[in-house]
């Protein structure tokens, strides 16, 4: 009989940002397998609809089912935002978002009770963040402002580009203003502007990452079910597998310049089958 502590975690995303998430987990949990998609042919979410963004997580579950994972995480904040809350409920497997980590770590980093949150047009219309401080803490004010040119800068390479900090100055002129002292990098891609981001916003502000937090919390939730691996993967075996809808070439470029032990391949698979 297998041990279902031996199963992989399943990890998925519109593209290419929740690996910052997988790099985090293997960082954090190294026992740990990942089975992770990315759908690359889909992206972007942050402009689709509740409905649109339901459907598409429902067949990325049902796949990842397929191939028995113990735990899903929605590397995706704007999945997190719209689907993680019905697609949980029909689910047998436990399931986190990275929304609920991030949001809970700002409240305790923030000493005026000005928090910021920057995401795609669909997660900040969503107000998902701006409802989970709330329940922790309602003094703190939230303000919200979508990056959507983040994403696309981000999978073009361009992290530390003139492009790149002209955009996000546009973007982040009026948090400065604003006086928060918190921001959370609120899309799994913004990580990978992370100095850009705290150039411009200075020192004071404290940069909340989710993939960091997300990959704690996924380690205290495999702790609390039992679900922990305890056995050390052998040398040179590939545990982890990385699927995506399109352009596998391309994703494992960019997988090799942010996971510190590269991949070996990524497989197309028709995610409409599912």
């Amino acid at each position: 009989m297998k041990d279902i502590r031996d199963a992989s975690i399943g990890v998925f995303d519109s593209g290419v940002g929740g690996l910052t998430v997988v790099k985090e987990i293997m960082h954090q949990i190294p026992n740990e397998k990942v089975i992770y998609f990315g759908d690359t042919a889909r992206v972007p979410y942050g402009s689709k609809s509740k409905e649109t963004i339901t459907r598409f997580s429902r067949q990325i579950v049902r796949f990842l089912k397929a191939q028995d994972v113990k735990a899903i995480v929605v590397a995706c904040n704007t999945a997190s935002a719209f689907a993680l809350e019905d697609i949980s409920k029909e689910s047998d497997i436990p399931m986190i978002g990275v929304v609920k980590p991030g949001a809970k770590t700002a409240v305790e980093a923030t000493k005026n009770h000005k928090v910021g949150v920057i995401g795609t047009s669909g997660t900040i219309s969503s107000e998902t963040y701006t409802t989970y401080i709330k329940e922790l803490d309602p003094r703190v004010e939230v303000i919200g402002k979508a990056c959507p040119l983040f994403v696309p800068l981000v999978e073009e390479g361009l992290w530390e580009d003139p492009v790149t900090n002209e955009i996000a100055r546009r973007y982040l002129a009026s948090l400065i203003d604003s006086g928060i002292d918190t921001l959370i990098l609120g899309c799994t891609h913004y990580p990978l502007i992370r100095k850009t981001v705290q150039k411009i916003m200075g020192d004071q502000v404290t940069l909340v990452n989710p993939a960091y937090e997300t990959a704690r919390e996924l380690k205290a939730l495999l702790e609390r079910e039992n679900l922990l691996s305890d056995k050390e993967p052998g040398l040179g075996t590939n545990i982890h597998h990385f699927y995506v809808s399109d352009g596998e070439e391309r994703f494992q470029t960019f997988a090799n310049s942010i996971l510190k032990y590269g991949i070996l391949s990524a497989k197309v698979i028709n995610i409409e089958e599912y």
